[in-house]
């Protein structure tokens, strides 16, 4: 599933990114800030106008904010217990 999809509450791990969808900038600032596969995160909350955007996340201790079309470029799975479903 992609992190646009993840629903709010629910603990993932990034497990690919189309860096390519991204602006080149915008990708090293994610990356900057923990966004990257391999990183454990939830999302804390959504945008509450029309698209939703933007969408808060919870990476570590900080919370971050994200544009859907950048979430969409993130595919995730779920964690259960800290641990990836079907573990």
């Amino acid at each position: 599933m992609t992190l646009d999809m993840l629903p709010v509450g629910k603990n993932a791990r990034i497990v690919a990114v189309d860096w390519a969808a991204l602006v080149e900038e915008e990708a090293l600032r994610l990356r900057a800030l923990g966004v990257d596969v391999g990183s454990k995160l939830s999302v804390s909350h959504r945008g509450v106008f029309g698209g939703a955007d933007p969408l808060a996340l919870r990476v570590g201790r900080m919370t971050v904010a994200l544009r859907r079309a950048h979430a969409r470029a993130m595919q995730v799975t779920l964690l259960e217990n800290g641990l990836e479903s079907g573990q």
